[in-house]
C-alpha cells in the first residue's frame, strides 16, 4: 500500500462505491415496481452460482499457504466439495464438507 497516498486511496474507494451503487439502481431504481422480462430472470438466476466458484477457484488453484504453487491436498478438498455438492445438490453440504476438509488440513499440519 506504501505506492498509493491516501487521497488518491481514498479517491478509489469512493468511485468504487458510486459506480456500487450505480449498477444497483439500474436493477433496482429503474426496474422496481415491473416485472423484468423472462429473458433477464433466466440469467439473473445463475449469478449466484457463478460468484462462488469465481471467489474461489484462485484460492484453489493458487493457495497463499504455498506461494502461489497448485498444492494437490487444495484440489483434493476441492474435488470432494464439488463431489458432495453434485451428488447431494446441496450447497450446504457442499459448503461444510469444504469447510471440514481444510480444517482437517489445518489440524494435521
Amino acid at each position: 500500500m506504501s505506492t498509493f497516498d491516501q487521497t488518491s486511496l481514498w479517491i478509489v474507494i469512493i468511485g468504487m462505491a458510486l459506480g456500487s451503487y450505480v449498477l444497483r439502481f439500474a436493477f433496482i431504481g429503474f426496474m422496481g415496481g415491473r416485472q423484468m422480462p423472462d429473458w433477464l430472470m433466466r440469467h439473473l438466476r445463475y449469478t449466484a452460482v457463478a460468484i462462488l466458484p469465481a471467489l474461489v477457484t484462485p484460492l484453489v488453484v493458487w493457495p497463499s499457504p504455498t506461494g502461489g504453487e497448485t498444492s494437490l491436498p487444495h484440489l483434493a478438498v476441492a474435488a470432494l466439495t464439488f463431489a458432495v455438492g453434485y451428488f447431494t445438490r446441496n450447497v450446504l453440504w457442499a459448503l461444510l464438507s469444504g469447510v471440514s476438509g481444510f480444517l482437517l488440513l489445518f489440524l494435521l499440519g
